[in-house]
């Protein structure tokens, strides 16, 4: 079997067994893809001594290496239990120190800024402004947003149900402010852009269709710089915004974990850090001995 073959094989089976996103299937097999190509002969003969040179060739950061390592620690174990390779040239192999980075996060006043800046009497503006809004108001990954469908929003009973990795479900409460700009959106701009069409994708682009994850990146980039906000920012933003600011107002960790759809509490725990490093700030500024 060839390499090619083989990685392809073990996509498709393991996107029936995780239920991995598109994002995760295509870097998983960029990494796979790139990995063949170096190597001098097929994937079943590798050592960690292989992968050692390969991580070592490419002089790779800790983060892209950590990330390729839990890529090929899959792909292999797959092989071993397909009984294709004896044993797994990964397992001896350890995950490199990474520096943890605080994400970048907006403030309050910021945030609003952000928020206000769609021109809400144009369609795109209202729809806009609900994105941006929802996205704050729920904390959701950018994915979960776009690909958001109308039967999972109910204005009605003030929820929204989300399908988050591993099409895991959870059920979030949606904010007033979120809710009315929702209505707006249903009422005025929706119609208009649904074009006499059928389709359950809630947000739609000017064609009618689901919005994709590039396009709502320049519009929120776009409106960051019409908002004066000089922070490198991504749609990814606003959910860190979301959760450094319930943490600030006193939200429990845990309670903030399942509204993420964090599937481990240390991952939530960086919102913490935040608001340390914030209060660290705070002190050094107005304490007369700070």
């Amino acid at each position: 079997m060839n390499n090619t073959t083989l990685i392809e094989k073990f996509l498709d089976y393991y996107w029936l067994s995780s239920g991995a996103s598109q994002n995760t299937l295509s870097a998983y097999q960029s990494d796979l893809k790139l990995f063949s190509k170096w190597l001098s002969n097929d994937l079943t003969h590798v050592s960690n001594t292989d992968i050692n040179a390969y991580f070592k060739h490419r002089q790779l950061s800790a983060a892209t290496q950590a990330r390729i390592l839990t890529c090929l620690r899959i792909f292999y174990q797959y092989l071993n239990a397909q009984q294709l390779i004896d044993s797994n040239p990964t397992a001896k192999l350890h995950h490199p120190k990474q520096t943890q980075k605080l994400p970048v996060f907006l403030n309050i006043d910021e945030v609003d800024q952000l928020l206000s800046t769609p021109n809400e009497k144009t369609i795109f503006g209202m729809r806009d402004r609900a994105m941006l809004e929802l996205l704050y108001s729920c904390g959701l990954r950018v994915s979960e947003l776009i690909t958001l469908e109308y039967h999972n929003i109910n204005l009605g009973e003030e929820y929204i149900r989300i399908h988050g990795k591993g099409n895991k479900e959870r059920l979030l409460p949606m904010g007033e402010v979120a809710m009315d700009y929702l209505n707006i959106y249903e009422q005025k701009a929706r119609p208009f852009l649904l074009k006499s069409g059928q389709t359950d994708h809630y947000f739609l682009s000017n064609r009618g269709s689901s919005m994709s994850r590039q396009n709502f990146f320049y519009i929120i980039k776009a409106y960051a710089v019409k908002a004066g906000i000089d922070k490198p920012l991504s749609p990814h933003t606003l959910r860190h915004a979301f959760a450094t600011h319930l943490v600030q107002q006193g939200a429990d960790l845990r309670s903030v974990q399942l509204m993420l759809g964090h599937s481990d509490i240390s991952t939530t725990q960086i919102y913490t850090h935040i608001q340390n490093v914030q209060l660290k700030s705070q002190h050094t500024k107005h304490h007369p001995r700070g």
